[in-house]
């Protein structure tokens, strides 16, 4: 079986910056696995905060993840502050598709690369709902 090629960063339309912890690191003295499932969840939901579309109190659709996937390039460690950088890769009448790309700070190839999938669902019954127009606007803005 042979490896994918990592991603670069090209293929992202933007970015967030994240400081590595002490406690991210496993026994291995690596940023362990599941710190990057963090990123990818934190990097997303800020910029849904940040264009005004994510209201997590009060917000009506929500998004809820019901996907994620991650390949590993390459190992990341404290101290190292890393960018993690995303698209839209899918829209679809409920769904969004993500590619998120893990890199260590101004590396070209992504150490870790995946998918991040969120759902629209009414809040009160969490059951799939139509993106609103301003949410599919967005989207096509990093697609």
């Amino acid at each position: 079986m042979s490896r994918p090629t990592p991603a670069t960063r090209d293929g992202f339309k933007l970015y967030r910056t994240f400081a590595t912890r002490w406690s991210d690191n496993d026994v291995y003295g690596h940023v362990n696995n599941t710190v990057y499932y963090g990123w990818f969840d934190s990097a997303v939901n800020a910029w849904l905060l940040e264009r005004g579309l994510l209201d997590i109190m009060n917000g009506d659709p929500i998004a809820l993840v019901v996907e994620t996937r991650c390949t590993y390039h390459g190992s990341l460690a404290f101290p190292e502050d890393v960018e993690v950088g995303i698209a839209v890769a899918q829209v679809g009448t409920s769904s969004v598709r993500y590619r998120v790309g893990v890199f260590g700070a101004g590396q070209v190839s992504a150490a870790a690369e995946g998918e991040f999938v969120h759902v629209a669902v009414d809040r009160t019954s969490r059951r799939p709902v139509p993106w609103p127009q301003e949410w599919r606007e967005a989207f096509a803005a990093i697609s």
